[in-house]
């Protein structure tokens, strides 16, 4: 397993295009790239971060969208609403597989009592997603998400089970923090379709901190992907309000990897 670092800690003090060398520069091989806005989607910027991730020779493990403005969306009720949304998550794929991204990290549904969604309409929308993301050789990864339908262990296994096409899988300690579930436990459901791991850290006052700041079982959490023969990297993802300077960043990054040692 490789030490990797989202983009996502920058936001909103670096541009997504400068966020690539400002990574490499911190001894980082690998990257989540977060696309915080739709422009961000387009062609010619892709064009800008390929350009930036072969200068700097970055591989690029995973990207995320700005997903909260349109993926809820993909699964309303109103068929033009969807179309219209499913537009975007397609050029996010295009994107994803420019950058040679092994896959896409996806929040999708917010959070709602499973005994009243529409489980048909969500089987055939995850069958669609998965399969647009299987013609551009890029995975879609389901991220469990406090607010969202995948903080549910038996929506992830429902969809899991249905989807026609392989789905995956990325798993975040914080959201299973906040979604009250044992991050083994989201381990032992996604199994071997888990390929995308964000790590970070917590304690009893804050949900989110810095790798090694809180109290988080690592050895346990370890241990458990272990036993499941998880190969993906380790991606690095707070927020800019838990480091003070891009130091931190650095020195958690050498204390996880002599603590995998």
């Amino acid at each position: 397993m490789n030490i990797g670092l989202s983009s996502a800690v920058f936001y909103p003090e670096v541009n997504t295009e400068n966020a690539v060398s400002v990574i490499s520069k911190l001894g980082f091989k690998s990257a989540e790239i977060f696309l915080n806005s739709p422009s961000e989607y387009e062609e010619d910027f892709v064009s800008k971060l390929v350009y930036e991730k072969n200068k700097y020779n970055l591989n690029i493990n995973s990207v995320h969208a700005f997903s909260s403005s349109f993926e809820p969306y993909i699964f309303d009720s109103y068929k033009r609403r969807r179309d219209d949304m499913l537009a975007y998550f397609k050029k996010v794929c295009r994107a994803g597989s420019r950058l040679g991204a092994s896959c896409y990290t996806f929040h999708g549904m917010k959070y709602q009592d499973i005994r009243h969604i529409n489980k048909k309409l969500i089987v055939d929308v995850y069958n669609e997603l998965t399969y647009i993301a299987l013609e551009n050789d890029i995975k879609l990864a389901q991220e469990n998400v406090s607010w969202c339908m995948s903080s549910n262990l038996e929506f992830i296994k429902f969809i899991s089970e249905k989807c026609r096409y392989d789905l995956y899988f990325t798993m975040d300690i914080k959201q299973a923090y906040r979604a009250g579930v044992d991050p083994c436990e989201y381990i032992n459901c996604m199994g071997k379709k888990l390929i995308n791991f964000h790590i970070n850290d917590k304690d009893d006052k804050n949900s989110c901190l810095l790798p090694g700041k809180g109290n988080v079982d690592y050895g346990r959490i370890f241990d458990k992907l272990q036993s499941i023969n998880y190969l993906g990297n380790l991606i690095i993802e707070v927020y800019k309000e838990n480091f003070s300077s891009y130091d931190e960043l650095i020195y958690t990054k050498k204390k996880l990897e002599k603590f995998l040692q």
